[in-house]
């Protein structure tokens, strides 16, 4: 069962009367979850839904922060039109292997920038190529402790209008739990209530697979 905060037979429920995946994203979603690090894979609802606020904002330059096997930014590079561009940010070849193997099948590896470095580096990079406020969304799913620095790069490389999704901001249900005091709780915690201050931003925290924080940057 994919993480999730919602009783098993709901959730199994949800997913049959919505749940659109096509064939290559079953078979990636598939074959990451008979890997070790399975479980950092997303949702399938999650990437569908990403897939349509991408429609809806009818998007052309995206970013990824943390790509892993390639599950997310498959779905959003489907969900892009013929000259959308996504930059995904990743540190692992042995992991990307896999992504770009399903972009290739898929049709999309041209719309896919693949940068192995460290997110910050190719965030930092972009911003000095003068791209800031030129993308139109932005996922964030990597390393929970540098949260508030992809956010405030990522923020910064959004055009007004644009939208930001952040992963795994619900921890499991950890971050509810006082009693659960261990470092990554505790910052994704703290990220999430300097979220809940930020003006710069219009928010929503989605209970969907393990948390979606969305954010709309003001113009």
């Amino acid at each position: 069962m994919a993480k999730t905060l919602l009783d098993e037979s709901i959730y199994h429920y949800i997913l049959s009367v919505s749940l659109r995946e096509p064939e290559l994203l079953q078979q990636l979603r598939q074959e990451t979850a008979q890997m070790p690090m399975g479980i950092m894979q997303i949702a399938p609802e999650q990437g569908q839904f990403m897939a349509l606020l991408v429609q809806l904002i009818q998007a052309k330059k995206t970013l990824e922060v943390g790509v892993f096997t390639g599950y997310s930014s498959l779905s959003v590079a489907l969900a892009l039109p013929a000259d959308g561009q996504m930059i995904a940010c990743d540190v692992s070849e042995e992991y990307t292997a896999i992504a770009r193997k399903y972009w290739q099948q898929a049709g999309v590896a041209g719309k896919i920038d693949l940068r192995i470095a460290p997110a910050l580096e190719t965030l930092d990079r972009l911003l000095a190529e003068g791209q800031a406020s030129s993308f139109d969304f932005a996922f964030i799913d990597a390393d929970k402790g540098n949260y508030p620095n992809y956010y405030e790069r990522s923020l910064q490389l959004l055009r007004p209008g644009g939208l930001m999704a952040i992963d795994n901001v619900l921890w499991s249900g950890k971050v509810a739990d006082p009693q659960v005091q261990d470092e990554t709780t505790q910052a994704i915690r703290d990220f999430n209530q300097t979220l809940h201050q930020d003006q710069r931003v219009s928010l929503s925290l989605v209970a969907i697979a393990d948390g979606l924080t969305l954010a709309m940057k003001r113009g």
